[in-house]
């Protein structure tokens, strides 16, 4: 029996049910006899043999930068090169309908291109939880093409550990990814690409003081799955309360609402990743300090649109208000996260339906023709491509909601984690880093001195009252002098990042100094000086003080 007939017969017995965009190539309309409602059906069942089928984007430590076309990353000094799933001639070959029969927890295989895994042992240490169980006996290649990130030697290596042999040439399939991406938008060449599929970088450090509200092609870009298309004219929004849909919202229908504008800082919660990498490794995109920048966000505020269609400010306890937009995976599970539905309804809170950015219609990669933007929360939770909002008393069951940006301490492991009760994020904790100089950079010393630049940021709505900086391991401190959105702000409702710069004294006769900032928020609380006691699994809320290397000419 070929694989795709015991995928078919696999889906017809298991009677899944879940929407799938066309991924696989071999099953067309036309073999559906032109009905639309079948041939959708068909791509619902499929995708539901597949959801779940990898390690979630969550379970990834992206510490070399992935290339757009996908191919081998380049070999170092320190590490050999693994290519998962090359056809292995000293394994055992076995057929699709036989790796098939391995479907449960005591026996658990898949394939990845030529490679057949068994993943039994891995199960219980699956971020993804018990999703993947989906994927039994079958290829987990198509979600792996919508989340590209997982294509690293990290993950080549965990899966190849666990290979058993090779699939038969006449059940391969052919899992071309290209279609996903065909019409991805023009990124600026200057972002420093940390994923390419999904599409996810860096502003450069020299970008981030150069403006203090960066320009949109140099606003950094974090995307789990691809950029949809989406028409401005066609847009709605819908709003859903009790369960029903209560009102549709076309973009110029929202322009009656009161406009707003906002500036306001959106920064990633793993911003600065690599860095706590260093004391251990952790898992996820390996951001450095260009994970955050600041724009000028236009648009409505997402609590006059709630009140308008009659939610009660007075009955918010225990309520939420999830964000779903239109960016699906392979499953056609689209992205959703939530917010408590106080947060949402509170005036200093500012919370955006937003249609521009720095004057400008939303740029695709950052949630064009709607977004939201919640200021001072991890800028997960300012969900782009916005569709729907729905008040609710459950938060959002999304992967990415309910096992992802969630706050653990140092003692937790990926086997003990229990994502669903740890806090979810919804602040960020008072940061800072050196743009100028750079990290083993020259600086010129002058009157004893070297200058830096640099960016300070607090969420929740604080400010940063004091930004500070070292050149003799804390001996001695210096105070930066601070760049700011205009008049201070109400207290709690300062979104906006600040810019500073400082002349920083220098041990005399030194060639070499290493060079330390921290930052202090309106809250007074101030970055630790070490990542080891806020290590986490996940890399998460990276705050520690900001260290480089420099080299000191005179």
């Amino acid at each position: 029996m070929s694989y795709r007939n015991l995928v078919q017969r696999i889906i017809l017995r298991q009677k899944f049910s879940t929407n799938f965009p066309a991924l696989l190539q071999y099953n067309g309309y036309e073999k559906y006899g032109g009905s639309k409602e079948t041939f959708n059906n068909y791509k619902r069942n499929f995708a539901a043999a597949l959801l779940g089928s990898v390690l979630i984007g969550s379970s990834l430590n992206d510490n070399n930068k992935q290339k757009s076309n996908g191919s081998k990353q380049q070999k170092t000094e320190e590490q050999e090169i693994v290519e998962a799933g090359e056809k292995r001639p000293d394994l055992p070959t076995f057929r699709a309908e036989e790796i098939s029969q391995h479907n449960k927890k005591s026996s658990f295989w898949v394939i990845y291109r030529h490679g057949v895994y068994d993943i039994t042992s891995f199960l219980p240490s699956h971020p993804g939880g018990e999703q993947i169980y989906n994927a039994a006996g079958l290829s987990i290649e198509p979600f792996w093409n919508v989340y590209g990130m997982h294509k690293t030697q990290q993950v080549y290596k965990l899966l190849e550990s666990y290979r058993i042999g090779n699939i038969h040439e006449d059940d391969m399939v052919d899992h071309s990814d290209d279609e996903l991406w065909a019409r991805e938008p023009y990124r600026d060449p200057r972002l420093i690409v940390k994923t390419a599929k999904p599409f996810n970088a860096e502003i450069p450090p020299q970008y981030q003081i150069a403006h203090f509200n960066t320009p949109n092609e140099l606003f950094y870009v974090r995307q789990h799955m691809p950029v949809p298309e989406l028409e401005a004219a066609t847009h709605r929004l819908r709003v859903v309360l009790d369960g029903f849909a209560v009102e549709s919202f076309s973009l110029e229908q929202l322009r009656r609402f009161d406009s707003a504008s906002l500036s306001a800082a959106l920064m990633c919660a793993g911003n600065r990743r690599s860095e706590m990498d260093q004391v251990k490794p952790v898992k996820g995109i390996s951001w450095a300090g260009g994970a955050i920048s600041n724009a000028v966000w236009s648009g409505v505020y997402l609590r006059d649109v709630l009140l308008h269609c009659g939610v009660d400010p007075n009955d918010t306890d225990g309520k939420h208000v999830i964000l779903t937009g239109a960016d699906a995976d392979a499953a056609g599970t689209q992205f959703s996260t939530s917010i408590p539905l106080r947060m949402a309804l509170e005036p200093s809170a500012r919370v955006l339906l937003a249609t521009h950015m720095n004057g400008a219609p939303l740029p695709p990669d950052h949630g064009a023709p709607l977004r939201a933007v919640v200021p001072g929360a991890p800028a997960v939770r300012s969900v782009k491509w916005l569709e729907c909002i729905t008040v609710s008393e459950e938060e959002s069951d999304s992967h990415w909601h309910k096992r992802d940006y969630r706050s653990f301490g140092p003692s937790v492991t990926w086997e003990t984690a229990d994502f669903e009760s740890a806090p979810p994020l919804y602040s960020l904790p008072v940061t800072s880093a050196i743009c100028e100089p750079a990290h083993g950079g020259d600086a010129l010393v002058r009157d004893g001195c070297i200058q830096a630049r640099g960016y300070a940021y607090s969420g929740g709505g604080a400010g940063v009252v004091r930004v500070e900086l070292s050149a003799d391991g804390g001996a001695s401190w210096r105070e930066a002098a601070l760049r700011q959105d205009g008049p201070a702000p109400a207290a709690h409702a300062h979104y906006a990042w600040t810019l500073w710069a400082a002349s920083v004294p220098v041990p005399h006769g030194a060639s070499q100094v290493e060079l330390w900032v921290k930052a202090t928020d309106s809250n007074f609380n101030t970055q630790p000086e070490t990542f080891q006691h806020i290590w986490n699994i996940r890399g998460l809320l990276s705050n520690a003080y900001h260290k480089i290397t420099v080299n000191l000419k005179r």
